[in-house]
């Protein structure tokens, strides 16, 4: 017998349903606690899926571009240009929200050097589940100061000659999932291949980039 006897319920059952046998009452106990169990265990496999595994964002540049790079050398090394780019971060969870607690900002390089930073979203900022975040960065300087040293001046005049410029965005931050307590480092890097456009020139096709992720930390 799947169960166990139990006085009250017997009497509860004489009262109530006389005409039912001891027999169909132990079954129809078992039946509910069987189902009972099977709910408890579904309902554990769904907050499983839902909040025990972590999905890590796709960042991907759809859309990028650059109508003016130009180097300045004196008084010292410096950037005269204007990118636009239309960047989206997807959470991937379909349960998991996922909240900044750092700002998140991509930084543009060339040649591993830092010519601008930019703030994407700020601390305390929640990316809901499922949901895919556009960013559309617009960034232009006259004077923006970037160390390229010898190699890299070398560099950026072998790719002004070809008018193909590759200019890496790097997103960095640190988030934290629903349900779970540990921070996580997010970071990612977007290599581009930019064909200098010229105001008044037609438009460059851009082929959009998959961005990669950094190694995430042990515990995310």
């Amino acid at each position: 017998m799947c169960c166990s006897e139990c006085g009250c319920y017997d009497a509860f059952c004489d009262c109530c349903c006389p005409c039912v046998s001891y027999d169909v009452r132990e079954t129809i106990l078992c039946c509910a606690a069987c189902i009972a169990v099977l709910a408890v265990v579904v309902l554990f496999v769904v907050l499983l899926a839902a909040y025990g595994f972590i999905r890590h964002a796709e960042v991907t540049v759809q859309d990028a571009s650059l109508t003016r790079l130009a180097l300045a050398t004196s008084p010292a090394t410096a950037f005269a240009y204007n990118l636009s780019l239309t960047l989206t971060v997807r959470n991937k969870n379909w349960a998991m929200s996922v909240k900044n607690t750092k700002p998140l900002e991509a930084d543009y390089t060339f040649d591993g050097q830092r010519f601008e930073r930019v703030r994407l979203a700020d601390e305390g900022d929640k990316h809901p589940a499922g949901k895919t975040q556009v960013y559309h960065l617009v960034s232009g300087a006259d004077n923006a100061y970037v160390a390229l040293g010898n190699a890299g001046e070398a560099e950026f005049r072998k790719e002004n000659a070809t008018g193909l410029f590759e200019v890496e965005v790097a997103l960095s931050g640190e988030v934290k999932y629903q349900a779970h307590y540990t921070k996580c480092k997010f970071e990612a890097k977007c290599p581009l291949k930019l064909q200098l456009a010229p105001p008044g020139t037609p438009a460059v096709v851009f082929q959009k980039v998959k961005c990669k992720l950094s190694p995430p930390d042990k515990n995310c």
